[in-house]
């Protein structure tokens, strides 16, 4: 299940389609206009007997006030390389994105803080792809983050994995 076909999860609100998480999001922006809010994608995965388990999460914080999360399961055969598996979990976080821009905009937001984290960093095993990743999250017009920071794949996603 893709984009707006997915079904999301809520620890408050329970199983969730996209339109209903967009929807909930909106209607958090619209509770308090006077609030910055932050949007933030990651995806983590974990591998089990040859198949490959993604979560991906969609954080929605409340400047100085808290937030909520929204995430989704997906499950698919396990990627030859650690490289195939970062990549992946890169471009699920890069689809999410796009599809709450097109939703936003569905509704009238154009102007939105939205980024997107990736669950590596400069030590350990995925410090090779760092430069690769980032520029090409960047190069699609997006901030991106990367571990320590990357806390809505390594912290919020990790979680569900």
């Amino acid at each position: 299940m893709r984009g707006k076909d997915a079904i999301y999860h809520s620890p408050t609100l329970g199983r969730l389609t996209f339109p209903e998480v967009i929807g909930e999001i909106v209607a958090m922006m619209a509770s308090a206009p006077a609030d910055l809010f932050s949007i933030v994608v990651g995806t983590d995965s974990q591998t089990y007997y040859g198949e490959a388990e993604y979560v991906t999460a969609i954080v929605v914080h409340r400047v100085g006030k808290g937030g909520r999360y929204f995430w989704r399961r997906v499950v698919e055969r396990k990627p030859k390389t650690l490289r195939d598996r970062i990549w992946r979990e890169a471009w699920l976080s890069y689809e999410t994105a796009q599809a709450l821009i097109e939703a936003f905009k569905d509704r009238g937001i154009f102007d939105c803080r939205l980024e997107i984290h990736v669950d590596i960093g400069r030590g350990g095993r995925t410090r090779e792809l760092v430069e690769e990743v980032v520029g090409a999250i960047r190069g699609s017009g997006f901030f991106v983050r990367t571990k320590p920071e990357a806390y809505a794949a390594s912290v919020v996603a990790d979680k569900h994995t």
